[in-house]
Order: C-alpha cells, then sequence, then structure tokens
C-alpha cells in the first residue's frame, strides 16, 4: 500500500492512530523541526504516511560520540526544547520524547526534526492535560506515569522525559539505569540520580528543574527556552573528560 520504495521515511499505522497523527501534524505544519507528511495513502485497514528522508538519529549520533560538550549539545537541546513548547501551545503532549525521534537533517548535524507526531495526543482541551493512558520509553518515563493507577498532567511528563533526554546527550548515559525494568523503575519513582561535576553549574541546574519527582515543580517548556544555561559563554570542552556511554 506505500508508495515505490524511495529514501522518504515511512509509518504505517491503524486508521485511527493515523487521524490522531494527522490532527497532531495539522497544528504543528509549518514548525521547522517537525517532520511533515509527504504522502498518505490510505488502504482497507491501514494507513502509510510518507516522511521526507534524514539522516542519523540523535541517539546514534551520541552514542558514536559517547556523549556531547556542551557547546555542541546546547543548540540542540533548544531545537527540541522548542518544538516541546510549540506542541504545548498547540495542545498536544508527545508522550514519546527520546533521542531516537529526532532525525538530523544536515550534513554536519547541527538541526534537528522531530521524526513524527505518531504517539502525540491531540488535547480536547488545551487547559486539560490529564492523562491516564501510560505511555514511553522505560527510560524516560516520569515516576507519576510509574504510579498504580490514577491520572498524571501530560506536558510535566513531556518535561521529565526533555530532562532524561539533555542528562544523556551531556553525560553519555541514562539518570536512571538497571538492567531490568523493576529495578528501573525503582530508581525512577524514588528520583535519586547523580550529575557530574565536569557539567557547566547552570547545566546541572537546568537537569535538577526537569527532574524534579514533583511534576509541579518542573520547569515548562517554555520555561526552558529562558533558562540560563542557553545564554551563558561555555568554555572549551577537555577532551580527556569522557565517560564509557550505556545508552
Amino acid at each position: 500500500m506505500c508508495p515505490p520504495r524511495t529514501d522518504n521515511r515511512r509509518k504505517v499505522l491503524s486508521k485511527e492512530r493515523s487521524r490522531e497523527t494527522l490532527s497532531a501534524h495539522s497544528r504543528l505544519s509549518d514548525h521547522p523541526h517537525v517532520n511533515p507528511v509527504l504522502e498518505v495513502v490510505v488502504g482497507p485497514t491501514r494507513t502509510c504516511l510518507v516522511f521526507p528522508p534524514a539522516r542519523a538519529d540523535l541517539h546514534a549520533h551520541v552514542r558514536s560520540r559517547r556523549r556531547l560538550p556542551e557547546h555542541e549539545a546546547r543548540p540542540l537541546v533548544a531545537q527540541i526544547a522548542r518544538t516541546l513548547a510549540a506542541a504545548h501551545r498547540a495542545g498536544l503532549v508527545l508522550r514519546d520524547l527520546k533521542l531516537r525521534k529526532f532525525l538530523f537533517t544536515d550534513h554536519n548535524r547541527t538541526e534537528v526534526k522531530l521524526e513524527s507526531l505518531e504517539d502525540a495526543v491531540v488535547l480536547s482541551d488545551p487547559e486539560d492535560d490529564w492523562l491516564d493512558v501510560k505511555h514511553g520509553c522505560p527510560a524516560y518515563v516520569s515516576p507519576e506515569i510509574l504510579s498504580p493507577g490514577g491520572r498524571y498532567c501530560g506536558r510535566a511528563a513531556d518535561c521529565w522525559s526533555l530532562g532524561v533526554l539533555t542528562y544523556a546527550m551531556l553525560v553519555g548515559r541514562y539518570p536512571f539505569h538497571d538492567p531490568h525494568h523493576a529495578g528501573l523503575f525503582t530508581k525512577i519513582r524514588h528520583g535519586a540520580f547523580t550529575i557530574p561535576d565536569s557539567l557547566s553549574p547552570r547545566a546541572r541546574c537546568l537537569i535538577r528543574s526537569l527532574l524534579r519527582r514533583d511534576a509541579s515543580e518542573r520547569l515548562s517548556a517554555q520555561d526552558v527556552l529562558a533558562h540560563p544555561w542557553f545564554h551563558e559563554p561555555l568554555p572549551n570542552p577537555d577532551p580527556t573528560d569522557q565517560c564509557v556511554p550505556s545508552i
């Protein structure tokens, strides 16, 4: 049902999921850091969405580099935060915010775009972002999503994921890690993590402001863009200061 193979990327979704995805994309159709839908091919039971080609994803890049120095990571985090802030203003909760979802669009790997909005929730009331469907990559889920039953604030959960993503880019591993999901989720619920002293004080401040156990205390995506880390001069990185990757 999809068009002949080219370098374009494809997503084959259920009819219901494709409608939700197209609705989400319509709200961010002109955003510079969101992949546009190039073509829609409707089949009897499923729909194929066609997206532009892209280079490596951000996860593969960080893994190959071991971690990114702050002067390289900062503009990428800013692009991701602007994308998240625009989504939240448009009444969308991304839900599955992670490194793999962002694709490079240039050879120098300085510009990224969100792969697609297939996991996003379109809020019927932009003022009410309480969700009850629990979704996301285990390493990125927030403590409240792991709570049994109940609802959680979708925008705040996205901002927790942004904190995990930023930590992983700068440190080269996730803030919470364990070979077993049960152990990982216990660590996330407790919310205890360490940040290497090699990071600048403002980078450490940004991460701590996003990875707060209390969802009401986290920075919003819009507040992230005003954080001093994005507006301070950064020292040249020490090429000998590296950590073993585990993402």
